[in-house]
């Protein structure tokens, strides 16, 4: 099995909650057509950013089918389906390609640690048994491990193995999975701060933690320095870097679910053990959001 990975700018979806806790579909269904709307280019529920781990599966394979349903085919849905258990992963894949994903986000195993050679061994079981193309997620902020570059070109040559989101911070290690890919494999950035870099260097695009607050500028990012528009590229990179540093002001997604209750997309309310955005931040956010202008 073969198929192409989505390029451009991509949003790693917040999840609406009611203020009891429970997934909001009303609003997360406007939201869908709202970025679709603004120009995103593919959708990716169920990651960090939209609070995966304190999903049930009903729940994670529920927001999953909203999220396709909604889009009705106007854009790629790449599903968060990660675990660091391998057996857990491919019978999440398997009932998120039931409920419609075209894609699924697998994730580096986290705490388990695994060496390189497990780490290649866990993406290859699980794109062996499941029939959807897979994106490797490399975030070791987040895993305590990373998928060095000579891993991820093993992988890209998996048939199966459509790309990668890079959010390891290190530069040198994503130019040379951007030297050593084979063609077609995608190379996305998943550190809006360092789309500018990782595009300019030939890589295809992002998938954005700032994206959910102001998706048409970010889309518009990805298109300028992709396109060949430096000028314009460091134009809007400019204006989006106070909100890229401010939805790190904090844990994510706490920022981004408190610019999103400013805008009034939805309620800001995050599962435990995550917590609302301290005070003494929001000024910050909500001049970021203006600067950007998102608000």
């Amino acid at each position: 099995m073969s198929a192409a990975s989505p390029t451009g700018c991509g949003t790693a979806l917040a999840t609406p909650f009611t203020s009891s806790g429970a997934i909001d579909e009303a609003a997360l269904r406007r939201f869908v057509d709202w970025q679709i709307d603004e120009g995103i280019d593919f959708l990716v529920p169920c990651g960090s950013t939209g609070e995966a781990a304190t999903m049930s599966l009903d729940e994670h394979r529920r927001v999953v089918e909203i999220v396709v349903e909604q889009s009705h085919g106007r854009v790629p849905v790449v599903a968060g389906a990660g675990s660091n258990d391998t057996q857990k992963a491919i019978a999440l894949s398997r009932e998120l390609k039931e409920a419609g994903a075209t894609h699924l986000l697998h994730v580096a195993p986290m705490y388990s640690k695994p060496p390189q050679r497990g780490m290649a061994l866990h993406f290859r079981t699980i794109a062996e048994a499941v029939d959807l193309p897979i994106i490797l997620y490399n975030v070791p902020s987040r895993t305590g491990c990373n998928i060095e570059a000579a891993t991820t070109i093993e992988l890209a040559a998996h048939p199966g193995i459509v790309g990668t989101k890079e959010a390891s911070g290190l530069l040198p290690q994503i130019t040379d999975i951007l030297v050593g890919r084979p063609d077609g494999f995608a190379v996305l950035s998943g550190d809006d701060e360092m789309t500018l870099a990782i595009c300019a260097l030939g890589g295809d695009g992002l998938i954005s933690v700032v994206s959910n607050a102001a998706p048409r500028l970010m889309s518009e990012l990805v298109r300028a320095v992709r396109g060949g528009d430096a000028s314009r590229a460091r134009e809007l990179h400019g204006r989006a870097l106070p909100l890229m540093r401010a939805a790190s002001i904090e844990s994510n997604p706490l920022p981004i679910k408190a610019a999103l209750s400013m805008l009034g997309r939805f309620e800001n309310v995050l599962r435990s053990p995550l917590v609302s955005l301290e005070t003494r931040h929001e000024a910050a956010v909500r001049s970021a959001l203006q600067r950007a202008g998102a608000l």
